[in-house]
């Protein structure tokens, strides 16, 4: 496991920040049982005014709220987040059937009698840990509403029924939101305001072609070169609509260069990752194009990767 620290050395990260999530973890020590949950991030984030603005923040006590477009990475960043400051970490999807008794736990039957089952806001609250609250924008007024006393200077969870339950010193929480998909809302102004917030930008060429290179070293400069370019003109093709944004999917180009490291034929690869993944009449040829400009048809794997 790389430790998060030396790879925000790598990345020039101002080393008083870094002195400052050292001093962190120094004070803040993890429950044995939660170290499970403290992971190493598949990918590693990119991106070194981003990462300084997000680490100030969750320094200072506050929590963050990412928001940006498709691809822009605010999972990554999250996950990155928890791991730079060793804390266990839990993930909550919300959507639009959420409601307070999944995140904060409800009465359940135990040997007979009723006991109260902590859910995973409450637990990530009591134990210090770093709440990831994926599409925080999909889930309904009344169900977020749970989360004002904990979002702000009370740091407090007032279970009904049960008792007031103070935050732990190390908590946080980071929230991202992606507008313009189905089921999306505007959040209200009492729970945006309990936010830093921070608009993610689109990734650029640099950033992508560390993440390709510390992804897929064996992978041929010239080639790293090509599908930074397709994922480029891509972005491009989106911002002018010309495309809709269901091409513009790292996640797919990561996936279609690792079936092309097993060996299947790079245009099949990147038409599984990206192309298909369009169902409009005309637009998976203008992918397809985009494509065709940087990798010739005959393209091979020994062409792409060194071993």
């Amino acid at each position: 496991m790389v430790d998060m620290l030396d790879f925000l050395r790598s990345e020039n990260i101002n080393e008083s920040i870094i002195k400052g999530v050292e001093e962190f973890r120094a004070k803040h020590a993890v429950h044995e049982e939660d170290k499970k949950r403290i992971v190493e991030p598949r990918y590693h984030y990119f991106g070194k005014e981003v990462m300084e603005e997000a680490i100030s923040a969750l320094l200072c006590g506050e929590n963050l709220l990412l928001v940006g477009a498709k691809a822009t990475g605010k999972n990554v960043l999250a996950e990155n987040l928890a791991a730079v400051f060793g804390r266990p970490h839990w993930n909550v999807s919300l959507h639009i059937n959420m409601d307070a008794s999944f995140m904060l736990g409800s009465d359940t039957f135990t040997n007979g009698n009723v006991v109260f089952r902590p859910g995973p806001v409450y637990k990530c609250a009591t134990h210090g840990g770093f709440g990831i609250l994926d599409e925080i924008n999909m889930a309904r007024n009344e169900a977020l509403a749970v989360l004002h006393s904990m979002l702000d200077y009370r740091r407090i969870i007032d279970v009904p029924g049960y008792d007031i339950i103070k935050i732990d010193e190390a908590t946080r929480f980071i929230a991202t939101m992606n507008y313009g998909y189905a089921g999306t809302k505007e959040l209200n102004e009492a729970l945006t305001s309990r936010f830093a917030v921070i608009k993610m930008p689109l990734v650029d060429k640099d950033n992508l072609t560390k993440l390709l290179t510390g992804e897929f070293p064996t992978m041929r400069p010239e080639m790293v070169e090509q599908f930074s370019g397709i994922f480029m003109d891509l972005e491009k093709k989106c911002e002018v609509a010309e495309i809709s944004s269901k091409a513009l999917d790292l996640r797919g180009l990561l996936d279609a260069i690792s079936l092309m490291y097993k060996g299947l034929n790079p245009h099949l690869a990147l038409a599984m990752g990206i192309t298909n993944k369009s169902f409009d009449e005309y637009e998976p040829g203008l992918i397809q194009d985009v494509i065709a400009l940087h990798l010739p048809k005959d393209l091979n794997r020994e062409q792409i990767f060194t071993d």
